[in-house]
């Protein structure tokens, strides 16, 4: 799921916007790309993982559930569930956040 807003509504970057809601950068060597998770409980699974991208004057959080590491020989990526109950409500958590109430 994908929540864009305006550069404007962001009250700093948003790598210091996300640390501040309770998200971690990681880098993805395979891919060579930072991304952000939020653990959802006391192990590394599940998580929501986001990646935030600037595309013109707008950012865009990609947002996505990780329920579990990858679970077969060979597997470099997981399951991941881009919508749903969790993800909605991070999305408006993150709304919240930023003051937005649309």
């Amino acid at each position: 799921m994908k929540l864009i807003v305006s550069r404007e509504q962001l009250p700093e970057n948003p790598e210091q916007f996300l640390r501040h809601a309770g998200y971690g950068l990681i880098f993805d060597s395979r891919r060579g790309v930072n991304s952000f998770v939020r653990r959802l409980g006391q192990g590394f699974y599940p998580r929501i993982h986001l990646y935030a991208e600037e595309q013109g004057g707008n950012i865009v959080f990609d947002l996505h559930l990780d329920q579990k590491q990858a679970s077969y020989p060979g597997a470099h990526m997981h399951n991941a569930e881009y919508d749903g109950e969790i993800i909605t409500r991070e999305v408006e958590r993150l709304k919240s956040l930023l003051g937005i109430f649309i």
